[in-house]
């Protein structure tokens, strides 16, 4: 026997899509989103959605290419092999520049995409709307809000209700 996953609704604009959003945040869902073929400004403040925490990921990613950029030169050139050229001085932060440079970026970029990753809990190789012909629209014209069925405040016959009453069309359950 399958199990209600989620309620979907189409909507028929982009203006409309997005006080819909503010209606289902302010009614106080919490396990809800929004689907379109395009980025819609102002939606992840319309849906109540904090700051991407991807850049503390970047940062980090950034911070350990400099260190082990630094350490690596220092351990060579101070600890392991110290070698008196021309007279300059055993370690200077001048001397691991290119490499410090060059894998703060090489890390930073790992950082973004490891972050995005995981805050976006990728791969995700199967989902239940991918079995729905509406949400596979969405790759075309349409604009979906889906509220799955394990938040808190969910009631199917309530939520289709409420998604009725903010203009919300062609409503459909998905099951798992």
């Amino acid at each position: 026997m399958s199990k209600t996953h989620a309620i979907i609704a189409s909507f028929p604009d982009t203006p409309s899509l997005y006080h819909a959003a503010e209606k289902v945040r302010d009614a106080g869902y919490k396990k809800w989103d929004t689907y379109s073929s395009f980025p819609v400004h102002g939606m992840p403040a319309a849906q109540g959605q904090p700051r991407s925490k991807v850049p503390i990921f970047t940062f980090c990613g950034g911070l350990t290419g400099f260190s082990i950029g630094l350490s690596i030169v220092w351990f060579m050139n101070f600890f392991d092999y110290p070698l008196i050229v021309g007279g300059k001085p055993f370690f200077s932060p001048v001397f691991p520049f290119p490499i410090m440079y060059e894998l703060t970026i090489l890390l930073s970029a790992f950082g973004t995409l490891g972050g995005m990753f995981i805050t976006n809990l990728l791969p995700q190789h199967y989902n239940p709307f991918f079995e729905s012909d509406t949400f596979l629209e969405v790759a075309g014209d349409r604009l979906l809000i889906a509220i799955e069925a394990r938040d808190s405040k969910f009631d199917a016959q309530n939520t289709r209700q409420f998604l009725e009453s903010i203009g919300g069309t062609d409503i459909e359950e998905i099951t798992a």
